[in-house]
């Protein structure tokens, strides 16, 4: 009998960890026709925007007031983090190895994020 109840726990527990789904901090599913990002920290899925204002709020470098204007380059420092605001929409910026990129250029995120409202068109 106690073999078979083994045996039984130990069925439930493969069948479970099979059926668990482990997501990527910044994965990209397409949920009722929104993307949403999984946020790893709050462990569900939240919009573009909101993903990646969480992950400003858990920065331990500078983030720059969001504007159409990069701060100036003798101020930030590597990994400060910048809203850019463009006409096609706003991109998060991260600066590294001495130039501002797209923070999921330097992040690697889903790529997603590069076609999130302005990050498309945030270098032409």
């Amino acid at each position: 009998m106690e073999n078979i109840l083994k045996l039984f726990l130990l069925s439930i527990l493969l069948i479970s960890s099979a059926n668990a789904v482990d997501y990527v901090n910044g994965e990209v599913k397409v949920i009722d026709e929104n993307k949403l990002a999984w946020d790893e920290k709050n462990k569900k899925f939240v919009t573009l925007k909101k993903f990646l204002e969480n992950y400003m709020e858990r920065n331990s470098n500078k983030v720059w007031k969001q504007s159409r204007n990069y701060p100036n380059y003798n101020d930030v420092k590597e990994y400060d983090l910048f809203m850019v605001e463009i006409d096609a929409g706003i991109c998060l910026m991260e600066f590294y190895h001495e130039r501002w990129r797209r923070a999921n250029d330097v992040r690697r995120w889903d790529p997603a994020f590069n076609e999130f409202s302005g990050c498309a068109h945030v270098f032409d």
